[in-house]
């Protein structure tokens, strides 16, 4: 029997979804800044990929700053076309609003999924 993995894929996701707001948000609050680059994240699929064995750097002090493996999947640039504005500026107002709506919905697909799965094995351990 192969261990479950649901409850870790699902945690990544969130984590992925999380750095993905983050991003969005700095877009939106930098859609005047001339020069500013959007930005956005890779895929969940293609950071999933690649942070299947990590390699992590070693901690050796209990100070140093761990390595976050979701926030090396952000990029310069969006992932669509990009019209640059006079100022230099590449974010585009609708579409960053569109990725707030697909973090949301894939957010509470997510949950929806964890509660869903957690109760099915409730009712398997109680029976």
């Amino acid at each position: 029997m192969q261990p479950i993995q649901l409850f870790e894929l699902a945690s990544s996701q969130s984590h992925w979804l999380t750095v993905r707001q983050s991003v969005v948000a700095g877009n939106i609050a930098n859609a005047n800044t001339p020069g500013y680059a959007s930005r956005d994240v890779a895929p969940f699929e293609a950071v999933l990929e690649q942070t299947k064995a990590p390699v992590r750097m070693a901690a050796t002090h209990p100070g140093h700053i761990h390595e976050d493996p979701m926030r090396g999947a952000v990029r310069a640039g969006s992932f669509g076309d990009v019209d640059v504005q006079p100022s230099g500026n590449s974010v585009n107002l609708p579409e960053e609003m569109t990725k707030t709506g697909e973090i949301k919905r894939q957010y509470e697909l997510n949950t929806g999924m964890v509660k869903a799965f957690h109760r099915m094995m409730l009712l398997t351990v109680r029976r």
